[in-house]
């Protein structure tokens, strides 16, 4: 392997596997330009584009977005009808480009909550792109970190009750096996945009071990340089998961040994 290659490589295995993002600063966006909060909403929808773009073209297998959160009903009633009707149109227009792009939709939350005709285009969405191998493309609406864990909670405690489980034998894996979010998996890197350094009850579970990264730039503007910048902070920082600095560089040099070996 020459050393360009092994460069390559190592940029590659340092990369996110899964990125979540908290997508924050619509609203603010909008009323810095003396517009509705709606306004915001809509500008947002072009950076969702461009992240799903960048996420495909880093190689990036999953990235979840957090659309609407289960405490976003308690905004205004306009508001809350609006992105429904947003999400609606959004679902509408941009599933064909999703399905020919190679992108896999998946919804996770209570989506029991919205109309009828929105369950709906849900469903279709995630059928028409249900076959596509390439980014998986996690939208996370009516979802809140707390009720995925109590949802999974309480499916545990019934298979208790009905003796198909012991108590004592309950372990991470049965839970996030129940969790509405279990194919999104562990998350790599969070970002959260607007300024606000907190995870809004957002995939509790699945970023135990995530990196975090808050930007200040409004979500409506963040583009692929905001982006990168977020990456380039992943991909410089260390690892650990418990382990100490020099166990990790110890591993790191056995596995590129026997990527050398076998090569």
């Amino acid at each position: 392997m020459t050393l360009p290659e092994a460069q390559q490589l190592a940029v590659k295995d340092a990369m996110p596997k899964h990125v979540a993002i908290i997508m924050d600063g619509n609203g603010r966006w909008a009323q810095q330009r003396g517009k509705l909060r709606i306004f915001g909403h809509q500008a947002g929808v072009k950076s969702v584009r461009r992240a799903v773009s960048f996420a495909t073209q880093l190689g990036v297998k999953s990235l979840t977005l957090f659309a609407f959160s289960s405490e976003n009903w308690r905004r205004p009633e306009e508001e809350v009808s609006s992105l429904m009707n947003l999400f609606l149109t959004v679902l509408q227009r941009e599933v064909k480009k999703l399905k020919n792009n190679n992108v896999q939709l998946r919804i996770i939350g209570d989506t029991s909550r919205f109309s009828e005709k929105l369950q709906k285009r849900i469903a279709i969405a995630q059928n028409e792109t249900a076959t596509n191998d390439g980014l998986v493309l996690n939208i996370a609406a009516n979802y809140g970190g707390r009720w995925d864990i109590v949802n999974a909670s309480q499916q545990l405690a019934e298979q208790v009750k009905k003796g198909h489980l012991d108590a004592q034998d309950i372990s991470e894996e049965h839970i996030s096996a129940l969790m509405d979010s279990d194919t999104v998996g562990d998350v790599d890197l969070l970002i959260r945009t607007g300024g606000d350094h907190r995870i809004s009850n957002f995939l509790l579970w699945q970023t135990a071990y995530a990196e975090l990264y808050f930007s200040d730039v409004l979500w409506p503007d963040f583009d692929e340089d905001a982006f990168g910048e977020a990456i380039a902070a992943f991909v410089s920082r260390e690892r650990r998961f418990g382990c100490t600095g020099e166990q990790v560089q110890a591993l790191l040099i056995d596995n590129q040994k026997n990527e050398d070996h076998f090569a």
